[in-house]
């Protein structure tokens, strides 16, 4: 079981595929990045976990051998370098699984990895290792925080593995990747054949990664409070909420947090014109330099709708595609940036070459644009079917840009519809076509009254989206598994 003798504030090993800028495709990385370096802040002892990517170990040239060991059969060495927030950063240096091209779990052809059952095992059993006796390492945490399928086997490794070790949590982005594979292919992870019924691993003939998270971690949480109660539901729970349902006393909602540095229209390097609170009307330049950027033509006064996003059926793109002629005739302009399905991307062009001038459609990932976009547009669209959490919506009203979002996860936790006081923006009462051409109706008519306009994007400018809040949630939690208290 876990310690219980400590006075001192609990130590947590973050073990994660991601960690901007490091290795990020999506929210993942950022949290990867944030979180930690708001425990530290907070007096944790934290370190990260994560494996040694090509461009990790690029990155990390100087790190330092801390031990070596043996993981699933492959040899690994343990780096440890630092991060600029300067939380310790350990790094599973295993060339064979990690230095090859692509992306984290997949190559460039978009197919997932072969091997990543026997990848990702080696980073669960590792984290497990860790948190155990059979640590090559002084340091030793009482708490593994793992972060989605790829990390969620470490519990698994820690209930069959010796006794004492740490206590487990596993936090779910999103509960729509679960690490499912067949049965075979975790045959070499060193698991009894016990974790692998109904009742461990077993999910519908396979297995998966998250559901051997859920059942054996001491704790779970997501990423929001919402998202905690909506994955309990079939609609939601992707085969995995009677799991959910049946762990509910250990399942928590904890928002997420944004890079409040980072993201900062006052301080911000990557948009031309920059401006708070007090200078609101120094917004415009990055409006008309985003729609000199993506050949968008027209009056500064036409509102400008913008949205950066995975191009995915999760997200909405396709109920935007469906309702931007209409918005263009109600006198809006339409702009999206992202990468993702190619057939979205390719309707996408297609509503550009149509409406040109009227819709802009830049598909790739740029920073830089990405930052602009949340600087320059008027409003900024989340028609998401389903949202963990989001970070967008929480970028956008720093940046004096309401969103138009869907009521659903973390959206409708940080977005306060225009029809409620203190309203920082627009919630769809539905995913639907109708439901966003509605939303963007009421944002439109707001917007034409340039002192209510005012007041919404100073109520979401004034907004404390930080990871300090969210920090103290997760140390309570770390708190409750351990028996470990302050001081």
């Amino acid at each position: 079981m876990p310690p219980t003798s400590h006075v001192s504030l609990p130590k947590v090993l973050f073990a994660t595929p991601e960690c901007a800028p490091l290795a990020k495709t999506g929210g993942l990385g950022d949290v990867a990045a944030a979180l930690p370096a708001a425990l530290l802040a907070a007096g944790i002892d934290v370190r990260v976990l994560l494996p040694g990517y090509a461009a990790v170990l690029a990155a990390c040239s100087d790190a330092a051998e801390l031990a070596t060991l043996t993981s699933l059969g492959q040899p690994v060495r343990l780096l440890e370098w630092k991060l600029a927030s300067g939380v310790p950063l350990l790094i599973i240096d295993c060339p064979a699984l990690y230095v090859r091209g692509g992306g984290p779990y997949q190559a460039d052809d978009g197919d997932d990895w072969s091997d990543n059952a026997l990848r990702f095992g080696v980073l669960s059993q590792v984290a497990a290792i860790l948190g155990s006796a059979r640590s090559p390492i002084d340091w030793r945490p009482d708490v593994v925080h793992c972060n989605d399928w790829p990390a969620a086997l470490a519990p698994a490794y820690l209930r069959f593995g010796p006794q004492p070790h740490a206590a487990s949590l596993v936090t779910i982005h999103n509960l729509a990747f679960q690490g499912v594979f067949e049965m075979h292919e975790l045959a070499g992870l060193e698991l009894p054949a016990e974790s692998f019924g109904i009742d461990g691993l077993e999910f519908y003939g396979k297995a998966s990664f998250l559901k051997g998270g859920l059942v054996y971690a001491d704790a779970i949480n997501t990423v929001s409070p919402t998202y905690a109660r909506e994955i309990q539901s079939p609609a939601l729970g992707f085969g995995m909420d009677g799991v959910l349902r049946h762990r509910s006393d250990v399942l928590h909602g904890v928002l997420n947090g944004i890079d409040t540095a980072l993201w900062d229209p006052q301080a911000d390097p990557l948009i031309p014109s920059r401006y708070g609170a007090l200078t609101l009307e120094k917004k415009l330049a990055n409006k008309l330099a985003l729609k000199q950027r993506l050949g968008l033509a027209g009056t500064s006064s036409m509102p400008l709708m913008a949205m950066v996003s995975r191009l995915s059926h999760q997200k909405g793109i396709d109920l935007v595609i469906e309702a931007t002629q209409k918005l263009i005739a109600g006198g809006a302009q339409v702009a999206v940036v992202g990468t993702g399905d190619r057939a979205l991307a390719e309707r996408l062009l297609a509503l550009q070459a149509l409406h040109p001038g009227a819709m802009a459609a830049f598909m790739g990932f740029d920073e830089g644009l990405a930052h602009l976009v949340e600087a320059g547009a008027d409003m900024f669209l989340m028609p998401s079917r389903f949202e963990p959490c989001g970070m967008n919506q929480m970028y956008s009203q720093r940046y004096g840009t309401p969103p138009i979002a869907n009521a659903t996860g973390g959206l409708v936790d940080t977005v306060i519809d225009e029809l409620q006081p203190r309203a920082t923006g627009f919630l769809m009462r539905a995913a639907s076509v109708e439901a966003l051409l509605d939303s963007a109706g009421r944002a439109m008519t707001a917007y034409r009254v340039p002192q209510r306009w005012r007041v919404i994007q100073l109520a979401g400018m004034s907004r404390d989206f930080g990871w300090s809040a969210s920090a103290r949630q997760y140390i309570a939690i770390y708190e409750k598994i351990t028996g470990v208290r302050p001081q």
